[in-house]
């Protein structure tokens, strides 16, 4: 039995693979204990969890303004300390980050200690902390066709987003009971990951009346920190009234992905990789100032394997448009259904989980077997 460390807090994209692997390895008998961010989105994803062990741990983004650069100094400082206290407290065999402002204070502290460390890069460009941390990793695992040409052979494995083991499609008629939404009604969703996207939840307020003409209605996710009506209703223009919805967040993401027609979404890794495996048309709004432009790269996979649609944000005019005409061709509407299908790949937590196996096994091959076995008990 191991004992690991898994560091995935800040985003809805680094905590739920987390939680995925988490779950994988905790069914194989290993320990896990989840490092999170105090952020308000971990708040309200862990407390789904509660036979799950997390840590809160201090910590801010990185940025060049000046006291926000500051604030991040400061926050590393204090994420140094906390996380020598935390794994003299744990000890644990192995430490996994997803990247992210809470990895760096993590892992590099558990180098010093001589605890195996590895990461795990959703994203198909490669963003600077995590280039950095790569150089202390023992393994580290990218999308396919990603590498760091730095790195060892041996070092980099390719593997996908885990997704949570309760993430699947469902039915669209019972999803839209879940949701407790209009059966027959045509429906976008609209959504800017874990965080929202002020420019998409702008967009489906302003566009509402015209998208009820075409018989279309909205659930939006705003985020938590965006307030909007919790619902408004205008008329269609032959049956009866629209009713649309703005939610600031989700527990039931498979449902709501599940009962859309087509999404409208950033282009995060982990929306793709949920968009991927309920099969849903998307239309990709990456955002523009993600850092190295990873949400652009992102989108653009899936269009080239015609799996998704791409519109920069500086031209969301243009966005009524491409919704119109993605609803107008069911051809079309089934040709991406069918394409995002065919890049999911349900068995990357178990592949994951192996791997980590794999080192955790190695590390105490040359052990006496006496040791090995109090490992495993």
């Amino acid at each position: 039995m191991a004992k690991i460390l898994i560091v995935c807090g800040g985003t809805g994209g680094h905590l739920t693979p987390g939680i995925a692997i988490a779950d994988t390895l905790q069914n194989r008998g290993h320990l896990c204990t989840l490092v999170v961010s105090r952020k308000k989105v971990d708040s309200r994803l862990i407390r789904n969890y509660p036979d799950m062990n997390f840590v809160n741990a201090p910590g801010a983004p990185f940025s060049w303004n000046p006291i926000r650069l500051i604030q991040f100094l400061w926050a590393q400082c204090h994420s140094f300390i906390f996380a020598l206290k935390l794994l003299t407290r744990i000890r644990p065999d192995l430490t996994l980050g997803f990247g992210g402002f809470l990895s760096a204070g993590i892992a590099l502290p558990g180098c010093l200690k001589g605890i195996p460390f590895v990461l795990h890069e959703a994203n198909r460009v490669v963003g600077r902390s995590n280039r950095i941390l790569s150089r202390f990793a023992d393994q580290v695992f990218l999308p396919v066709g990603i590498d760091l040409p730095r790195l060892k052979p041996g070092r980099v494995f390719h593997v996908g987003l885990p997704l949570r083991k309760e993430f699947f499609p469902i039915k669209k008629e019972e999803a839209r009971a879940r949701l407790n939404l209009e059966s027959t009604r045509r429906l976008l969703v609209v959504f800017g990951g874990s965080q929202g996207a002020s420019s998409l939840n702008n967009w489906a307020f302003e566009n509402c009346p015209h998208l009820a003409e075409q018989e279309i209605s909205v659930y939006c996710l705003t985020g938590l920190n965006n307030e909007f009506p919790k619902e408004v209703m205008h008329e269609s223009s032959s049956h009866g009234p629209v009713h649309s919805r703005f939610v600031p967040f989700s527990d039931l993401m498979p449902a709501v992905l599940s009962a859309a027609d087509v999404v409208i979404s950033r282009a995060g890794a982990g929306s793709i990789a949920e968009i991927i495996r309920c099969g849903t048309p998307a239309i990709l709004v990456p955002y523009p100032f993600a850092r190295d432009d990873h949400q652009t790269a992102n989108a653009k996979y899936l269009l080239s394997h015609e799996a998704a649609v791409l519109i920069e944000d500086s031209q969301l005019e243009k966005l009524f448009g491409m919704v119109a005409d993605l609803f107008s061709s069911s051809h079309r509407l089934k040709h991406l259904g069918n394409n995002l299908k065919s890049l999911d790949h349900p068995e990357e937590a178990s592949m994951l989980a192996d791997k980590l196996e794999e080192l955790f096994y190695a590390k105490f091959r040359d052990q006496p077997p006496a040791k090995l076995q109090s490992k495993q008990v």
